[in-house]
């Protein structure tokens, strides 16, 4: 009968124990889906008709769809096409003057994926994944330093989908957009979050004067398009956010785009575009302005001599709070 006791107890103790084993495994690492590409770029325009005539006139996009406010008496957001897969979103602004980029998105494979992937990473994301008002699935996510990035997946039957092969002028100056760039106050925050959890790749790092880094750009994981982080140490003016927050607008002969805009007229209230350069990274490339002061950069794919700019060695600005007023 003690054996009998004995035995059992022994059963249920070594059950127990493989039980509770079971229970302090760790959860199972949920794999990041793709990062295909940058899906768009949205800023906020103190005058949307211009801001809209600047992209459709002067830069020869087409406009496919916008969305009306909730009560149908105002323009709530109005969409640029660049191409299939990429957009500027413009927004009627909130405040006078300031940062004029609202946010920039990322295009996944799959967005309920990417939404649980980051709640594993501890990111504050939604309980599920919502589909937008373009009909696409679409959440918002803010990384360390403030800026909002949005997961984007492009679903049959949305706006955009219905517009696939259309609306891509021969008007355009450019069918690609390279990158976004936006303001980084903390370059270790931002690759915390671009790299170290959503699997970007640093390409280069620029600077103006090899003294301090200025840009850092980084690969979207699962394609060729980038964002380039714009970084400072000294709190930026209007003018210069408006420098800093950028596209890039992707050409094979910037000559070609300087000759077509020069053929057109470029809005009223709208400064001059910049003469050719060549920029540090050896790349020929213009500058436009939009009524706000938002750069939209034109710039060729190649070096000029065809090989790479080496990267610069030297450290990274840096925004410190302490030492300047807050942003």
């Amino acid at each position: 009968m003690k054996l009998i006791i004995i035995t059992t107890f022994l059963f249920f103790l070594i059950a127990s124990q493989n039980f509770s084993t079971v229970r302090a495994q760790p959860n199972q690492a949920i794999e990041r889906p793709r990062i295909i590409g940058v899906a768009h770029a949205s800023f906020y325009t103190k005058a949307m008709e211009s801001t809209r005539r600047f992209y459709s006139s002067y830069l020869g996009f087409d406009e496919p769809f916008s969305l009306m406010s909730k009560d149908g008496k105002d323009l709530a957001m109005s969409f640029i096409k660049i191409n299939d897969s990429q957009y500027v979103e413009l927004f009627p602004e909130k405040a006078k003057g300031g940062n004029r980029m609202y946010h920039f998105a990322i295009e996944t494979n799959d967005a309920e994926a990417m939404r649980k992937y980051l709640a594993s990473k501890g990111l504050k994301v939604p309980d599920k994944t919502p589909i937008g008002r373009t009909g696409n699935s679409n959440y918002f996510v803010t990384d360390p330093n403030g800026t909002i990035c949005e997961i984007v997946q492009y679903e049959p039957n949305s706006m955009s989908d219905k517009c696939i092969g259309k609306n891509m002028p021969e008007t355009r100056v450019a069918s690609r957009m390279s990158h976004v760039g936006f303001m980084v106050p903390d370059l270790d925050k931002a690759i915390s979050f671009y790299c170290d959890i959503l699997g970007f790749q640093e390409t280069w790092r620029g600077s103006r004067d090899e003294k301090n880094v200025t840009w850092v750009n980084l690969k979207v994981p699962d394609g060729n398009d980038y964002i380039e982080l714009m970084l400072f140490d000294k709190e930026p003016s209007v003018n210069s956010m408006g420098t800093m927050n950028h596209i890039c607008l992707e050409v094979s002969d910037v000559t070609v785009s300087e000759s077509l805009l020069n053929s057109r007229k470029l809005p009223e209230g709208l400064k001059t575009p910049t003469a050719l350069k060549t920029g540090i990274n050896k790349k020929r490339q213009i500058n436009c302005y939009d009524i706000d002061g938002t750069r939209v950069e034109i710039m060729e794919a190649n070096t000029v001599d065809g090989k790479p700019t080496p990267s610069s060695t030297a450290p990274p600005l840096k925004y410190t709070p302490a030492l300047n007023r807050p942003l």
